[in-house]
């Protein structure tokens, strides 16, 4: 596992009425400060990759359909720098998936239909100054490849 990274296990409670899932709390040992809450989806098929921030990290949770999330650290220093880790995170595996600040980050939405994730990071978007640092989603840089591998 990536240095920094956590993964919280959903719980949802179903009743007639629907269900309830609680995503993040303020008591929760993963988490460590609010910034804002927004909404990104992907089509099927589509990869949205890489990038990282300096200044923030993220918690995703995948809400509707399936995404397949993909980790690099590329922090000096870091125990486990030069790591890939991936993860199936949505509706067949309800988790929050906490990225610290300096992983690179991207996903591609696995399911049959579009894939909505929320994210939570722990600081605001800069609109002046955007804490962002991309990469292209099929760059060396990173020794990952997007394609679907049939086991």
């Amino acid at each position: 596992m990536i240095e920094g990274v956590k993964i919280k296990k959903l719980r949802v409670l179903p009743d007639e009425r629907g269900r309830l899932m609680e995503v993040l709390r303020r008591d929760d040992e993963m988490f460590t400060e609010f910034g804002q809450a927004y909404i990104t989806t992907a089509y099927p098929g589509v990869v949205k990759a890489w990038h990282f921030h300096k200044l923030q990290d993220d918690y995703f949770c995948v809400l509707v359909g399936m995404m397949k999330v993909v980790l690099y650290d590329a922090r000096e220093g870091s125990p486990t720098r030069g790591e890939v880790g991936e993860f199936f995170m949505g509706a067949h595996n309800p988790i929050v998936l906490r990225i610290p600040r300096g992983v690179h980050h991207g996903f591609k939405c696995i399911s049959d239909t579009e894939a909505l994730c929320l994210n939570i990071p722990t600081n605001t978007y800069n609109y002046a100054n955007p804490d962002e640092y991309r990469l292209p989603a099929h760059t060396d840089e990173i020794p990952y490849r997007w394609d679907r591998v049939d086991k």
